[in-house]
């Protein structure tokens, strides 16, 4: 059975962008448009990784990583975040705030898929 990926970025290109690289890959994809709906989507499906932008409305990428660490059913849950920001210090946040791992946008789908497999394994 393939994975699922929930994917939670408020940019429709890179939503397609990752519903592309990603069902090319043979996972099944979840996406959310912010993160508030991303958290709903959570109560619904049960991804095998979790990739999320930083910066978005209603909820950021930081406020994911922490609610999803809170939730004992999800608190294992490969977390990685997909970003135009490569700032260390938001990396360490990121990284505290229980994230897996880190893509900086614009992303190669090859090393996008490998990452997943490596964290989802």
């Amino acid at each position: 059975m393939s994975k699922t990926i929930l994917t939670i970025d408020d940019s429709r290109t890179m939503r397609d962008m990752l519903m592309l690289a990603l069902t090319d890959a043979g996972y099944r994809v979840v996406q959310a448009v912010d993160g508030v709906h991303g958290l709903e989507m959570l109560g619904a499906e049960k991804p095998d990784v979790i990739i999320t932008d930083i910066n978005m409305p209603r909820m950021d990428g930081f406020g994911v990583i922490e609610s999803v660490r809170r939730d004992d059913k999800h608190r294992a849950t490969p977390i990685l975040v997909l970003t135009t920001e490569s700032d260390a210090a938001k990396k360490e946040r990121a990284r505290e705030a229980g994230a897996t791992g880190w893509i900086v946008k614009p992303f190669n789908p090859e090393k996008l898929v490998s990452a997943i497999r490596r964290v989802a394994a």
